[in-house]
């Protein structure tokens, strides 16, 4: 009788699946796909991503050997000897997901893989799993393997918007899929798993990667000789760019496709017909990229990233990600990682401010500084051109960037507390406590930079960063809504304290380049040898981040556009200028809310004592571009006049440096001085 049960409860069981699977047919093949449309946030057409018209069937015999061998030795190697599915690949599954508690693993062959894409979905659960398999185990008895394997290259996805192998091998390298060699059928066997984070025009390392695990999977399956095997993996990547037009915006759209693929899914953004309602604004978009091709403009010029943020949602208003996306898919703005210099002491003044350090606390600036405690060990730490600041407040030692003074205050304030507040600000990158934070150690994006300035022009509220508004299916459905919520990452009072420092910078600091003549505040910063240069700066309505720089690596930029040497107040604060007067020409003039100075009266032990107060005039703004006429900017309150601060040099000499710990990495701040334009 004990044994009696179990067996009565298997034989029902098999019973019941023998019913489901005699009453269950074969689905009718499903219709095309729709396409997806990309509007700006006026609703003007962007650009359409596609599936369908992007896929060409082709026969099998135009598939090489070499493509059906590499999927099969990655995809499903017992594939010509099992059924529509694999008892033993579900025996491993099953025992994966109970031992982990959640449906997580698949254990599907190629012919459930197919079915998956064109007939069940994806949806993880035990019911449509049996679904699957019943109707794969059908197909396995009404087609033969080779055309199965056709019908699932023909359909799966390679990113790029190619659905099958013929687009795929159209987009990448402009061939028909019978002239694929091996590393390239190993390629596209490689990245099926995540075809739009791995494809090799977006990651080619990534890509190179899983290219070699396949063709490794290859030589030991015996597809593949040893020899060959090995001669393939050593053969560089390279693409070619898709025969379909680029979209405008092309970098934006990037960004964009990838937000809704990590929330949707390829097989939704690419065939579900979506109707996307996008952040960007077309008319900033084509000032963002006419700013950096006007100052950027011969073949061997750097380039440049940019991002432009409304601060009070978080949306992306207009992103450049470099200056050709047909020559350089790779996105500088988004992934792009260089040390932000002299720009990232911005967060070192918030969490100064979060201290109540008091923007009257005087400092020695002298030429070189060794600092030597417990907080930032041993550090060496020089201005530029070794010069001496001298004696001077805290909000000129901001305006002039002057690294001796911000090197005291990080080790005052510390280094952790820097780490805090940028990460609470929209740093996303992971940073380590050391004190040359304060000038910029640390590799981030600049889209993390926006966004950490896009926190400053709200007044301290943070908005994650979005280039996604709305998403409609092809009926009107609302999928996704905005979400303007933010949170409050630093106090209203510090963040308006930082800003009124900030102005300085532009009105009479190293960023008077960038004065567009209504109140604005923002930051220079100058990588070690001239080979980073940024300027960061932002209105109440829009922050704006610009990096300039070779791509490829860290080369100084010299005798560039006129500019012995690139500077952060020189062609990034020279980009930014051009394109905030372009962006807010049809806004009005804002200011920026005043802060309170009550109770920000705490003097670090590194500050010295006032010096008797003066009656001299607030030192003259620097000459600088003639600001465009406009409504006069309403002034933010001042203090009592500053001390004028010691000369900086106007042009920079060659090689200067900043030692920085743990290693040199930002330059002082030089006043980018004006020289004559080319043409």
């Amino acid at each position: 009788m004990l044994l009696g049960t179990p067996l009565l409860v298997a034989l029902g069981f098999l019973g019941t699946i023998a019913y489901v699977y005699a009453r269950t047919p074969i689905p009718s093949p499903p219709v095309l796909s729709q396409t997806t449309f990309l509007y700006d946030r006026h609703g003007q057409l962007i650009t359409t991503l596609h599936a369908s018209v992007n896929r060409i069937d082709i026969p099998f015999s135009q598939m090489p050997a070499s493509l059906r061998d590499a999927v099969i030795a990655s995809e499903d190697r017992n594939y010509y000897h099992e059924g529509g599915v694999s008892l033993i690949g579900i025996l491993r599954a099953a025992w994966v997901d109970l031992t982990g508690g959640q449906l997580a693993q698949g254990g599907s062959t190629i012919t459930q893989q197919y079915v998956k894409n064109v007939y069940t979905g994806d949806q993880r659960t035990f019911v449509r799993k049996i679904r699957e398999a019943i109707i794969a185990e059908k197909l396995s008895h009404a087609y033969t393997k080779d055309e199965i394997l056709a019908k699932y290259l023909n359909t799966v996805y390679f990113g790029q918007g190619a659905y099958g192998v013929q687009a795929a091998a159209e987009t990448y390298w402009g061939i028909p899929a019978r002239k694929l060699t091996p590393a390239e059928s190993a390629t596209l066997a490689g990245i099926l798993p995540a075809p739009s984070d791995w494809n090799p025009a977006v990651n080619p390392k990534m890509a190179t990667e899983l290219r070699n695990t396949v063709l490794g999977e290859m030589g030991q399956q015996g597809y593949l000789t040893r020899a060959e095997a090995i001669r393939w993996q050593a053969s560089p990547m390279k693409v070619v760019s898709s025969s379909a037009p680029v979209s405008r915006a092309a970098y934006f759209v990037q960004y964009v496709t990838q937000q809704l693929v990590q929330r949707f899914g390829d097989q939704q953004v690419y065939s579900g017909g979506l109707r996307v309602t996008t952040t960007l604004d077309a008319s900033m978009q084509r000032a963002a990229e006419q700013a950096v091709a006007a100052h950027l403009t011969h073949p061997g010029d750097p380039s440049a990233a940019l991002v432009a943020i409304d601060p009070t949602t978080g949306a992306v208003r207009a992103m450049v990600g470099g200056k050709n996306f047909t020559q350089a898919q790779f996105n500088l703005a988004t992934q792009g990682m260089r040390p932000a210099g002299s720009s990232f002491k911005a967060f070192t003044l918030a969490a100064a401010m979060e201290q109540r350090v008091s923007l009257r606390s005087y400092w020695n600036g002298p030429p070189g500084l060794l600092i030597n405690n417990s907080v930032c060990g041993t550090w060496d730490v020089h201005n530029y051109g070794d010069e001496s600041a001298g004696k001077m407040d805290l909000l000129n030692a901001t305006a002039n960037s002057v690294n001796t003074i911000f090197a005291q205050l990080v080790s005052d304030v510390g280094p952790a507390n820097v780490v805090a507040v940028a990460h609470r600000m929209g740093i996303t990158t992971p940073l380590l406590p050391y004190c040359s934070i304060t000038l910029g150690s640390q590799p981030v994006s600049p889209l993390e930079m926006a966004d950490g300035y896009a926190t400053l022009a709200d007044q301290g509220v943070h908005h994650a960063p979005t280039g996604v508004w709305r998403v409609q299916t092809s009926s009107g459905q609302t999928l996704s809504a905005p979400q303007a919520a933010g949170t409050q990452a630093i106090s209203a009072n510090d963040a308006n304290l930082v800003t009124y420092a900030l102005e300085g910078v532009i009105q009479h600091g190293t960023g008077v380049a960038a004065n567009i003549g209504r109140p604005a505040a923002g930051k220079t910063g100058t990588g070690e040898n001239y080979t980073d240069a940024w300027f960061c700066g932002y209105t109440p309505q829009l922050a704006t981040c610009v990096w300039v720089g070779y791509p490829k690596g860290e080369i100084p930029m010299l005798n560039v556009e006129g500019w012995p040497t690139v500077v952060g107040g020189s062609i990034p604060a020279e980009i930014w200028h051009d394109f905030m007067l372009r962006a807010l020409a049809s806004q009005p003039v804002e200011p920026f809310t005043a802060p309170s100075f009550a109770g920000y009266t705490y003097q670090p032990p590194g500050a010295v004592p006032s010096p008797t107060p003066r009656p001299s005039p607030s030192p003259t703004p620097s000459a600088g571009p003639t600001p465009s006429a406009g409504p006069t900017p309403t002034p933010s309150p001042t203090l009592p006049p500053s001390p004028t601060p010691s000369p900086v040099p106007t042009s920079p000499p060659s090689g200067a440096v900043a030692a920085a710990e743990p290693r040199a990495v930002a330059a002082a701040e030089p006043r980018a001085a004006p020289v004559p334009r080319p043409g």
